[in-house]
């Protein structure tokens, strides 16, 4: 089965870190172009970060960019998205999406609450 599935989702604190994992099962993960995307209540689901296929080049959203990064792992066929300094303002779910596929992971949930 062709699907993506997110994890690392959880409660923080303010100026925190979490590492959200995107891994794929029936592709490989690498060959192909990953975004991050984001929804919170009420909002429309917005980009957070893209990384290419092959090239790994890499493109963040203004609202994270200096306190987000992706990456690739090639053995775990995963994309990570670490995330440092976070504020109440990134609560929101958080997905991986390949678009040359269509295929959309479940979401991840992040809260960042004191």
């Amino acid at each position: 089965q062709l699907q993506l599935v997110e994890s690392g989702g959880g409660l923080v604190q303010p100026g925190e870190s979490l590492r959200l994992s995107c891994t794929a099962s029936g592709f490989t993960l690498d060959d192909y172009a990953i975004g991050w995307f984001r929804q919170a209540p009420g909002k429309e689901r917005e980009g957070v970060s893209c990384i290419g296929g092959y090239t790994g080049l890499t493109h963040y959203a203004d609202s994270m960019k200096g306190r987000v990064t992706a990456t690739r792992d090639k053995t775990n066929n995963t994309v990570y998205l670490q995330m440092n300094s976070l504020k109440a303002e990134d609560t929101a779910a958080y997905y991986c999406h390949c678009p040359t596929l269509g295929y959309w992971g479940q979401g991840t949930q992040v809260t960042v609450s004191s």
